[in-house]
């Protein structure tokens, strides 16, 4: 018998990972969300893949409109990520944050650490969630630091770099 959500959450606290955001497009509708289900999947192919709960407003765009992007926060983006991972003015979050068109036509977000274009390759469901894959089909990359994310709280990185 599997643990309970609130068992699993409490575990999974112990992960830290880069705050994403995926965004995507379907025509004239673009929508984003916080993933925090995000992996590089193959390098030949560049594969990568993000899980999206089925409920979100973007589930159904990326769905539509076969492309999104992953956009790995900037340590400086709290602001954004909260945005984001509010259910509060879910359909105005874009409208909150500075982004720019991708090729894919997925936002993304100004000042992220990097930015991927993906267009969908496969779907796979899985829960309450789809596995979307995607191809890497554009990469945009700054010297920033990224936003990381560590038992319920926001966390930065200490190096010499």
């Amino acid at each position: 018998m599997p643990i309970d959500e609130d068992a699993f959450k409490e575990a999974l606290r112990g992960w830290a990972s880069g705050v994403t955001i995926v965004t995507a497009r379907s025509g004239d509708q673009v929508h984003g969300m916080t993933v925090s289900a995000f992996s590089s999947v193959s390098a030949d192919p560049p594969l990568v893949l993000v899980c999206a709960n089925r409920a979100s407003t973007t589930h159904g765009v990326i769905e539509e409109g076969g492309v999104f992007a992953v956009n790995i926060l900037a340590s400086h983006q709290q602001d954004v990520s909260n945005i984001f991972a509010s259910s509060e003015n879910e359909d105005s979050r874009l409208q909150r944050v500075s982004w720019t068109e991708g090729t894919t036509g997925a936002p993304l977000i100004d000042e992220a650490v990097v930015s991927l274009e993906c267009n969908v390759t496969s779907s796979h469901r899985e829960g309450s969630h789809t596995i979307y894959v995607g191809r890497v089909e554009a990469a945009h990359s700054t010297h920033g630091k990224p936003l990381l994310y560590y038992n319920g709280a926001y966390r930065s990185l200490h190096c010499g770099d």
